[in-house]
């Protein structure tokens, strides 16, 4: 492994094996590598430090909240290569593993936490502090006794987007060779289209059936509009993703936005629909599409997610007894017995430790709304416990299922679900108007944490996976990464708050802290929550099931907006024209393999050119061509796309075996 030779991953890494195949990563089970060292974890620590304020900073200033684990992986494999570091992979999966950290506690923090603010209330240090550090080891407690089940036991059923293309930066940087070559060419190419888009707008990155003058007419009419997202990231997720998941979530777009949102305004157009009385006064006639869905259609995505979700909890129950019975098994092991022969690559942290651990934790989250100025009484607190306990080990498995397919976690429609639920419970329970506001907001945080770190975290275990790391080192490692990322977040949101505050001019943008305040100061003060919307959700999501298909795919289409889901669509449908052109099995399977490195250059270039296009944004680097964009951007944007599709198609085909 210490040679530079072109290294790839195995045949089958992608694929549903055979009756009695095994997958064999490329770190072999029987040997040992240099993985947590005192250069990795520095690394991964440093990595966590710097991209935990970098997202928040960027997240709360510019509104824009972006992917660290891929820029990680590209500057460990930089650093790693520069310092001549031998066993580098095993080391650069950990240096990724422990600072995605920061990724997933900002996602967790800052779309609820700041709520607080904008409401016009407090919260301390330890407040955001706690709140994230529980939720994220509640996150990866949950998730680990699902780790088998999900990178094992269903390989080749999921695409794993996201954990694709680390894997494919992670090996070409450690092999060199064609495919560092290709995956280098294809980053410049796709971080470039993607930089002049969101730096200059030389074309716009989103198109629009109103950029005609019929389509405008439409949907002013009908409120009938299509969007596609133009960008090259989102066109290699589609790639990834393949054909068969992305018809089934673009059909989930299609029904909200081709059917329910029209049939809103048909039916009630004339009329004011206020099912949170949130106070609005506009007829349904009167919003735009966009509106619509904001207001009223995502929340059937919502109500479908949660159904889902429960459904898959369901089915997954021969999952969950067969980590009880392990856990049980190994309280009954008396000391004496032989340990079970398992290979270096399955070895999770011991059950038994899990076990303690989940309940340590949960006793540190009771003690933390009970006597940290959270809840008023002991009562309210075993009531915060339970909610927080339940919906986030629910709700684990979709997390991780929703990473799994698409490589987006819905945690945001979770939390809005959590935040209604938690409202409805503790004024219920006689806790309500501010110090009720505050306590759902922490206990959303808690939750949302829970889920962002679980979605994020089997992404990391997959890499580690198809490499050949060993799980429970990744899995240790995370909690000191969780740590850490957790303190340096708290800490930047305060010195946000007090540099800028949240409210009032020139105040930070937080787009999903701002949407769950408009959720709960309603619920806190009378409110009613879109029942109504869930329950149409649920139906849909039951119908899907008995007709055999995935609802959570289809759900999230419903949820996700449009533009960010058809070219999914196109992604998916080019992966299947690559993938079939040939007679020769072996020629389409080559042909797909190289359009999966092109494809995760995509995404690589994006997600850091997205990075460096938010540090110039926030710095008022402003070069953006208002006067070109408004009068040509959405006229040619067209044309780029289809080049950036026509390119990920020849290059991919020009693989012969």
């Amino acid at each position: 492994m210490d040679e530079k030779t072109n290294l790839s991953l195995p045949e089958n890494a992608h694929r549903e094996l055979k009756p009695g195949e095994v997958y064999q990563p490329l770190l072999k089970a029987d040997k040992t590598y240099p993985e947590v060292t005192p250069y990795s974890v520095t690394m991964g620590l440093i990595m966590v430090i710097i991209f935990s304020a970098a997202a928040a900073y960027l997240g709360l200033k510019v509104g824009q909240v972006f992917e660290a684990a891929i820029p990680i992986a590209i500057i460990a494999v930089g650093v790693t290569g520069a310092l001549g570091k031998k066993g580098g992979l095993g080391q650069n999966v950990i240096i990724q593993s422990i600072g995605s950290c920061s990724g997933v506690i900002v996602a967790g923090a800052i779309f609820t936490l700041p709520a607080i603010y904008i409401i016009g209330l407090e919260v301390n240090f330890m407040h955001m502090f706690l709140s994230s550090l529980l939720g994220g080891i509640l996150g990866i407690l949950f998730l680990i006794p699902f780790r088998k089940y999900f990178v094992k036991e269903m390989h080749g059923k999921y695409p794993f987007p996201e954990a694709t293309a680390t894997t494919q930066v992670l090996i070409s940087g450690e092999s060199g060779g064609k495919g560092a070559k290709t995956l280098l060419i294809s980053g410049i190419i796709g971080g470039l289209y993607d930089f002049v888009v969101a730096t200059f707008g030389a074309w716009s990155e989103t198109l629009t059936t109103t950029a005609t003058h019929i389509g405008q007419t439409v949907a002013d009419k009908a409120k009938l509009v299509l969007k596609l997202n133009t960008g090259a990231a989102v066109l290699g997720l589609g790639y990834i993703v393949g054909l068969k998941y992305a018809f089934i979530i673009c059909c989930g777009s299609f029904l909200v936005w081709i059917a329910i949102i029209p049939l809103l305004n048909l039916l009630w157009g004339g009329q004011v629909i206020d099912l949170m009385n949130t106070g609005v006064v506009q007829t349904i006639r009167e919003m735009s599409a966009e509106e619509l869905f904001k207001d009223y259609a995502r929340h059937i995505g919502i109500g479908g997610i949660a159904t889902a979700g429960i459904i898959g909890i369901i089915k997954s129950a021969g999952v969950i007894k067969s980590a009880i019975g392990l856990a049980t098994s190994e309280f009954k092991k008396k000391p004496g017995d032989a340990s079970e022969n398992i290979e270096r690559t399955q070895k999770d942290l011991p059950m038994k430790t899990i076990v303690f651990a989940i309940i340590l934790t949960l006793l540190a989250v009771f003690a933390f709304f009970a006597f940290g100025g959270v809840v008023n009484n002991i009562w309210q607190a075993v009531i915060a416990l339970l909610i927080v306990a339940v919906i986030s080990f629910l709700f684990t498995t979709v997390a991780a299922n929703a990473i799994a397919i698409v490589g987006t976690n819905p945690v945001s429609g979770m939390t809005i679900m959590t935040l209604i639920i938690t409202a409805l419970v503790l004024v219920a329970v006689g806790l309500k108007g501010e110090s009720g506001m505050v306590a759902a907001m922490v206990i959303g945080g808690v939750v949302c944490t829970a889920l962002s770190m679980a979605g994020g975290f089997i992404t990391d275990l997959k890499i580690g996976y198809w490499i050949g790391t060993t799980p429970a080192k990744q899995q240790g490692w995370k909690f000191l990464g969780t740590l850490v990322a957790a303190a340096t977040v708290g800490g930047v949101m305060m010195v946000l708050n007090k540099t800028y505050g949240f409210v009032g001019e020139n105040a930070l943008v937080a787009p999903q802290a701002n949407a769950m305040a408009a959720v709960i100061q309603p619920m806190m003060n009378g409110g009613n929550a879109p029942w109504i919307l869930y329950g149409i959700g649920a139906v849909i999501a039951i119908i899907l099931n008995f007709c055999k298909v995935p609802a959570l795919a289809f759900c999230l289409g419903m949820f996700i907006p449009i533009d960010l889901n058809l070219p999914l669509l196109v992604g998916g449908a080019i992966a299947w024209f690559v993938g079939s052109r040939s007679s020769d099995k072996q020629v389409n399977a080559a042909r797909q393999e190289k359009g999966t490195l092109i494809a995760s250059g995509f995404i690589a270039g994006g997600a850091l050119m997205g990075v460096v296009s938010a540090i110039l944004k926030f710095a008022d680097v402003d070069m953006f061509l208002y006067g070109w964009n408004e009068a040509w951007g959405e006229k040619i944007a067209i044309v780029p796309f289809i080049l950036i599709c026509a390119y990920l198609t020849w290059a991919s085909m020009k693989k012969d075996k």
